[in-house]
């Protein structure tokens, strides 16, 4: 559904990601794993043509991606809801939640795929004329998936979404990010909290240094004894 091939990308003069090549599946959950500064939420930048890879390229069924500028990658289907949320603080909860949905279909859809997300995320619902800034981590994450939802995304790429919350939020938005995945969506989740990621994925790739070192299913990478002492301690 997805393919990197070979994309080299940079930071000004500063290379971060060297030859990265991966697929996504469609209908799978796929994640990157790495420590802090490997290079995942660059991958995911340039996925979305916020960032332009040097070398490489990056298809969707067959569609070159990385011409593209950044809004004909949502339109294409493919949603990225970024580490740190990135809501519009000053506009209330539906607000930004409309944001979301300024472009062809999914503006047509844009009421039945509210009433979804409400339906989802009953917080969003009764918190929808409160500005987005007042909520809490958590509620504002859902805010973010909520909007990226609103997108009708084929793909939803998913940047650090337990960052900043405690471990009772954190199991909610993993369980919300499997039950978007078996409504049909496509995910790619980055993410620090590899137990949890590796145990509900289908896929797993390990990024060190900009590149990707190793790959497997999720069952595979929690009983490999390199990911073990790298990320889980043991």
């Amino acid at each position: 559904m997805l393919t990197v091939k070979n994309i080299d990308v940079f930071y000004g003069d500063l290379q971060v990601l060297w030859d990265v090549s991966f697929t996504v599946k469609e209908k799978e959950i796929l994640v990157l794993i790495g420590a802090n500064g490997a290079g995942k939420s660059t991958t995911i930048k340039t996925i979305s043509s916020l960032l332009k890879p040097k070398m490489g390229s990056i298809e969707f069924n067959g569609m070159r991606l990385d011409t593209l500028p950044p809004h004909e990658i949502i339109q294409q289907g493919i949603v990225h809801v970024p580490e740190a949320r990135r809501l519009f603080k000053e506009m209330s909860v539906e607000e930004n939640l409309i944001m979301g949905s300024l472009y062809g279909e999914a503006k047509i859809k844009r009421k039945d795929t509210l009433d979804h997300v409400y339906t989802l995320f009953p917080r969003l619902l009764e918190r929808r004329k409160q500005m987005a800034g007042t909520m809490s981590g958590g509620e504002q994450q859902m805010a973010a998936i909520g909007r990226g939802l609103m997108s009708l995304p084929r793909i939803m790429m998913f940047d650090e979404p337990s960052l900043g919350l405690s471990p009772i939020l954190v199991d909610n938005i993993f369980k919300i990010i499997k039950t978007i995945n078996e409504q049909g969506v496509t995910v790619l989740l980055v993410e620090q909290n590899v137990w949890q990621t590796l145990g509900m994925c289908n896929r797993a790739y390990v990024l060190e240094n900009g590149r990707i070192t190793m790959e497997g299913t999720g069952k595979e990478l929690m009983n490999n004894s390199k990911v073990k002492e790298a990320f889980l301690g043991i």
